[in-house]
């Protein structure tokens, strides 16, 4: 088939073959270059920084970079790479054009052919591997897209870097693809038409266009749920409600299911190595200090104070209302985790500020950690 011939036509509504379309990207090359750094001490140390990672492996003459960094020495930074595919530019577009104008990222897979030294020249290429089917996910509807990334270290193979990405319509809002999507859209200007009324976007209530406020679900700090906020449609003055979107689900997975267990009832489980006694944070199959396979957890107390943090504005989510901070929180037994700092403005979060744990019921079926500033601490 002729790959030319299986991308045209995106703008005449035929997305009925869309995933025969863009299964023609497979194996076709996404990006490619060489990475901007070489393998440097300076990145290594401010990444086990971060991580609070004192492997004695990552320091010295012979210092080798943790593992986990195979990404970093690809990536091109606030700059980008400038260096996408015309098919994988074409391929986004083809998804773009279909209404799947979300995106997430959903997960990665790295495989470590061989440690990378100081002074390692990166080079690398992706490919797009594989499009999915489409899938419905409690997101919205799209399709997955795994890009495989084959890392080099002069010349040599070093990893393998998988990363999957869903391209998608948000849960509740329509595609406009095919004879469906042109018909709906006929239908309101035929009925706007008639009415010598303007068809309403969905921001805005008709025929005044005053905005309707989403409700936002109010919880207190002990979980309970107060009454959604009830807006009066322009239209007829009656009480509507708008639904609030539902946030991303966490990924449950044999890994850290234990943690999610603690979580709904209300404790934050730390893991602990049986042979060293290491704490670890997040969640681990094995010990990243001795290597034990063997565990158990302690509880945090849920005290802590915020060691580093970033304010949210952009890019916008549904279920989320920048700005708001998220904080790197390091617990008084050590180990840090990130998450939402309560209970101030995001412009009164401060390094070193203390913080206390508490469970928000976000929706119905969703409760998260997250950390409210103690009392007089703010600003």
């Amino acid at each position: 088939m002729d790959v030319t011939e299986g991308r045209r036509d995106v703008t005449e509504g035929r997305y009925e073959d869309i995933h025969a379309r863009l299964k023609t990207y497979e194996g076709l090359t996404a990006v490619g270059g060489v990475g901007k750094d070489l393998v440097n001490e300076p990145m290594i140390r401010h990444w086990c920084e971060a991580m609070g990672d004192t492997n004695p492996a990552y320091a010295g003459a012979d210092a080798v970079a943790p593992a986990t960094m195979l990404q970093a020495w690809t990536m091109g930074g606030l700059s980008g790479h400038g260096g996408r595919s015309e098919a994988y530019v074409e391929m986004l577009g083809l998804l773009d054009a279909a209404g799947y104008t979300s995106v997430v990222a959903t997960d990665c897979e790295q495989e470590y052919l061989r440690p990378l030294r100081p002074g390692d020249r990166i080079t690398f290429d992706s490919v797009i591997e594989s499009v999915s089917e489409r899938k419905t996910t409690k997101l919205g509807t799209g399709y997955f897209v795994t890009t495989r990334t084959d890392v080099r270290a002069g010349g040599e193979p070093a990893g393998t870097h998988r990363f999957r990405i869903l391209k998608y319509v948000p849960a509740g809002r329509r595609r406009r693809d095919g004879a469906a999507g042109r018909a709906a859209t006929a239908a309101k200007q035929a009925v706007a038409k008639a009415g010598d009324a303007p068809v309403p976007s969905r921001e805005s209530s008709a025929p005044t266009g005053e905005a309707l406020t989403p409700t936002r679900e109010a919880v207190t700090p002990k979980g309970e749920t107060l009454a959604p906020t009830r807006e009066a449609s322009a239209s007829t003055g009656e009480a509507v409600t708008a639904p609030h979107p539902k946030r991303p689900r966490p990924v449950v997975n044999r890994d850290n299911t234990g943690f999610w267990e603690g979580v709904s009832r209300h404790q934050l489980l730390i893991q602990r190595c049986e042979k060293c006694e290491t704490l670890r944070f997040p969640w681990l199959p094995g010990c990243n200090s001795c290597g034990c396979l063997e565990w158990d957890t302690v509880q945090a107390t849920g005290e802590g104070t915020v060691y580093s943090y970033v304010v949210m504005h952009h890019p916008p989510f549904p279920a989320f209302d920048p700005p708001y901070a998220v904080g790197l929180v390091e617990l008084v037994e050590g180990v840090r985790m990130i998450s939402n700092v309560v209970g101030v403005p995001h412009d009164r979060v401060r390094i070193g500020m203390p913080v206390r744990l508490e469970f928000e019921r976000v929706d119905e079926e969703l409760e998260l950690p997250v950390f409210r500033a103690v009392e007089g601490s703010g600003g």
